[in-house]
């Protein structure tokens, strides 16, 4: 192939094959929008697929509604499906998140809140330092399509969790219509800096055993690194759509079963990570909205990245269809301890 002809091929993309993150707006599903500790009786914005979200309580009761409180009456006339006309969405508490529904009301149930099972239901007793918010300027299904892959965190991450040196790396997923997990085995990897700085492991190699189970709908990431020697750093990841150049993330860190002063730091690691993260999503976001550029690089581990695109764009072409169901084998409240690999 010349070069006349691949610029041709990157200006004239394959509508129907195209990977195109920016423009997948799935429906249907809870997006846990703000720490529940965040909202008062102010109200806190937050935005969904560009569609505003109000947040504040009355009598302690969080409500959700499409516009400020003083401002729903006027503007009720404005209300839209998402809330069925009524301004107000439906909203739920659960794991110290509140969870707003995404979609048609009339479909929205608790049991379709994604269950994870280390974080305790009621939100009682999660400490404030596990929770850390940042920003990427990309779509979300890019910013996670970037923490399915595993090559990035190598290189991109090396000072602070550690670099690709290891014995073995074995990569394992498996999927189902509306998740996708990913399990990577790595055995005498060098030991991550963070964990010889402030985690007070002095060996040279440790194991590491880590599981990343994503919900498609809502870009929800539940991921269970294991260390050994080392500590278990069990971890949410909401990636909220706010466009198709942002997306926002409430992460809990809960690090409350690991030693001083490691489980206090390793949440505030996020403020390093991200600005690393954010340097290649920016620029790798816009190039998938201008034909002329190069838009994805390939590596070993892309397997689970690529059963990521195939099932965001088949939910997303039923969903154009109007099937908007959960699959059969589709069940959100599952307990997924034993997939994660959780330590008894």
């Amino acid at each position: 192939m010349n070069m006349d002809d691949k610029a041709a091929r990157f200006a004239a993309p394959d509508a129907k094959r195209d990977w195109i993150p920016g423009n997948i707006d799935l429906r249907d599903t809870w997006f846990p929008v703000a720490y529940s500790a965040d909202v008062g009786n102010r109200p806190l914005r937050r935005i969904v697929h560009a569609q505003d979200v109000y947040l504040w309580r009355e009598l302690g009761r969080v409500r959700a509604a499409e516009f400020r409180p003083d401002l729903l009456e006027s503007r009720r006339a404005g209300a839209t499906a998402f809330t069925g006309g009524s301004c107000y969405y439906r909203v739920h508490e659960r794991y110290g998140y509140v969870w707003v529904w995404y979609g048609n009301p009339d479909n929205a149930h608790a049991d379709l809140i994604p269950l994870i099972p280390f974080l305790p239901a009621d939100g009682a007793g999660i400490p404030r330092y596990t929770q850390r918010s940042v920003r990427f300027d990309a779509a979300s299904p890019l910013s996670v399509e970037n923490l399915i892959d595993l090559t990035h965190a190598d290189f991109l991450h090396a000072n602070t969790i550690g670099d690709g040196q290891s014995e073995r790396d074995v990569v394992e997923f498996s999927s189902t219509s509306e998740t996708l997990t990913r399990t990577r085995i790595v055995t005498r990897k060098s030991v991550a800096p963070v964990m010889r700085w402030i985690g007070g492991v002095r060996a040279q190699y440790q194991d590491l055993r880590a599981v990343l189970h994503v919900h498609l709908r809502n870009n929800l990431c539940i991921s269970y690194p294991s260390f050994t020697p080392g500590y278990a750093i069990p971890n949410v990841q909401p990636f909220v759509p706010v466009g198709k150049h942002r997306s926002r993330v409430d992460q809990t860190n809960y690090t409350v079963h690991a030693p001083a002063p490691f489980r206090w730091l390793m949440p505030r690691i996020s403020y390093v990570i991200q600005p690393q993260d954010n340097s290649v999503l920016r620029p790798q976001n816009a190039r998938y909205f201008d034909p002329g550029q190069r838009r994805d690089l390939s590596s070993r581990f892309d397997a689970p990245g690529n059963r990521y695109r195939v099932l965001m764009t088949r939910l997303a072409e039923r969903q154009r269809a109007g099937d908007f169901g959960y699959g059969a084998d589709a069940d959100p409240a599952q307990d997924i301890s034993a997939i994660l690999g959780m330590r008894p």
